[in-house]
């Protein structure tokens, strides 16, 4: 069996995410609303739900509010992608903000779903898209003025189709995915590379440059922000894209797709006269 390629270095980021400045609390906060306003539209009320965040208590908080969740238990993200989940134990997992560094993603999103009861709900958030390409772009183009060789600083993400693959993958039914973007400002980009740093989100791949970024590197890539995001009154732009994801463990009473050649009626019976 092939092992699992460590893109990230796990347990320095979740290190790194205990260490987290409260500066990342109107991030946590942004999120959680947007949950509980996701969350409105489902009509269930689940009755043991598991929660896996670096930082769960405003994601607690949340559902708690929304009156849905009544037993709420939350789950440290390990380092080695094996959260050690009970089969057929949770009506709801909720996973906020951690996919974004697993590395075996199929493998996480199969153990939620052996832990859920039939018909019970997943859901995830996680960093996706062009988050931080603003970023990633100005790197590459200062390591390659600065001849210093390009080193992986901006992590890959999972994308929004591809996400809704791997989800019916893990065997989880009726998946639906869509992408949030965020545009934030900063003061200058050593205001952004400081608030990364703030959150827990600097640098986590393990192939990463180990030494110091130098003075010349770091003031190119600055530079370079400047010109690419700049806005007229000197404050800079960062994309962040936040990928939302939900899917039902199968159950007998989840909509059915009908099966090939069933069909009572005729495309064309719809169309109006000149339609293809």
């Amino acid at each position: 069996m092939n092992a699992v390629p460590q893109i990230f270095d796990r347990a320095l980021y979740l290190a790194r995410q205990k260490k987290a400045s409260p500066a990342q609390r109107p991030l946590l906060d942004y999120v959680a609303e947007d949950l509980a306003t996701r969350l409105s539209v489902i009509n269930h009320q689940f009755e043991t739900v598991g929660v896996i965040a670096g930082e769960p208590q405003a994601f607690v908080d949340t559902l708690r509010m929304t009156g849905k969740c009544k037993d709420i238990v939350t789950i440290a993200p390990p380092a080695d992608d094996n959260l050690n989940l009970p089969p057929l134990s949770y009506n709801a997992i909720f996973t906020l903000l951690d996919l974004h560094t697993v590395n075996d993603v199929p493998g996480y999103l199969a153990q939620c779903a052996r832990a859920l009861k039939p018909d019970g709900l997943f859901f995830a958030c996680c960093f996706a898209g062009e988050s931080l390409a603003e970023l990633r772009q100005s790197w590459l183009v200062a390591e390659s003025e600065t001849r210093e060789g390009v080193s992986p600083r901006v992590a890959p993400m999972i994308g929004v189709r591809e996400m809704g693959g791997l989800l019916q993958r893990a065997g989880l039914a009726l998946p639906v995915t869509d992408n949030d973007h965020l545009t934030v400002r900063y003061a200058d980009g050593l205001a952004l590379l400081g608030e990364v740093k703030a959150f827990g989100f600097a640098n986590p791949m393990s192939d990463r440059r180990k030494g110091f970024t130098s003075r010349g590197l770091l003031s190119a890539a600055l530079q370079d922000y400047q010109t690419a995001n700049g806005d007229p009154d000197g404050r800079v732009r960062a994309s962040l894209d936040f990928l939302w994801a939900m899917a039902w463990k199968p159950h007998a009473s989840q909509p059915q797709p009908k099966k090939p050649g069933s069909a009572t009626a005729r495309m064309v019976d719809f169309l109006k006269p000149g339609e293809h």
